[in-house]
């Protein structure tokens, strides 16, 4: 594989799941001068596993000021590099976005390798509303920024998405319990792509409910049903039929049995089972 230098290649990592590295990413990592990477540790550690030997610089939060520029020069000289973060797309949430904003500036090329991300992997599996939403990256610890950013946000209509840690979760449960009112719609998706990945489709007061006696563990993605107003326009049933079918056919091929996978998939479009019915018993 032939690949262009100086440029800047942007390679999204697995999330969970090692099988999710694309063929293409691992003959960019191997092609490449070197690699830049959130923590070297975890890049070799995946690099290890498909035979990659390329050296290491680190590139994270705290270092990118001074560490930025240094790559850029390296860039300049004629070399490749790669951008690996610790799981999914380099510069989403992450200091790699100020080296892509970097060789814009200085007319360096930047290639991007798509790979796993749990912003939209998340929103996918949610059951809520895709057509338009809104990333919002992790809540500060700070009681009085956190605060800000959801008085923000509380009559956003758009699906919201979230990160959050273990450690935090109970806190961030409480407040948009508080913030978008008990019965606002979340889904938990805890674990993605790993052994343990689980979906929980409940409503603020439910998820904080669930957790204020259950240990919270793994990685969390938070997804937020947009407020609901009288002008907030509704999909049509017609409109909404080939993912409600999707929906339906799928827990089914996970073992749910037809009446309960046709009542789940009901609640979680806001339909009734006589409306959604035919739609599910339609054979196409």
């Amino acid at each position: 594989m032939i690949i262009e230098r100086p440029a800047l290649y942007l390679v999204g990592t697995p999330i969970g799941n090692l099988d999710d590295f694309s063929p293409r990413a691992v003959e960019i990592l191997s092609e490449c001068d070197f690699v830049a990477a959130e923590d070297t540790r975890v890049a070799a550690k995946l690099m290890s596993v498909f035979d990659i030997h390329k050296p290491s610089v680190s590139y994270f939060e705290h270092n990118a000021a001074q560490r930025g520029p240094e790559i850029i020069e390296k860039l300049k000289l004629g070399q490749c590099c790669a951008l690996v973060t610790d799981a999914g797309m380099p510069a989403i949430s992450d200091p790699g976005e100020a080296l892509v904003k970097l060789c814009a500036e200085n007319d360096i090329p930047v290639h991007s390798v798509p790979g796993p991300s749990a912003v939209v992997t998340a929103l996918a599996m949610s059951g809520l509303s895709t057509s338009r939403f809104t990333f919002e990256g992790f809540l500060s610890v700070n009681k009085k920024s956190r605060m800000e950013h959801l008085s923000l946000i509380k009559d956003e209509y758009r699906t919201m998405v979230f990160y959050e840690a273990p450690h935090k979760l109970r806190k961030t449960l409480r407040d948009f319990a508080q913030t978008f009112g008990d019965e606002r719609k979340i889904s938990i998706c805890r674990e993605l792509t790993k052994l343990h990945e689980e979906v929980i489709r409940t409503t603020c007061a439910g998820a904080y409910d669930l957790y204020k006696n259950t240990e919270p563990r793994g990685e969390f993605v938070l997804v937020v049903e947009g407020k609901q107003t009288e002008n907030t326009p509704e999909i049509s049933l017609e409109d909404a039929a080939d993912a409600i079918r999707e929906r339906y056919l799928s827990l089914i091929a996970e073992g749910m049995g037809k009446a309960d996978a046709m009542k789940q998939t009901a609640t979680e479009f806001g339909r009734t089972r006589n409306e959604i019915y035919p739609i599910c018993m339609r054979k196409d």
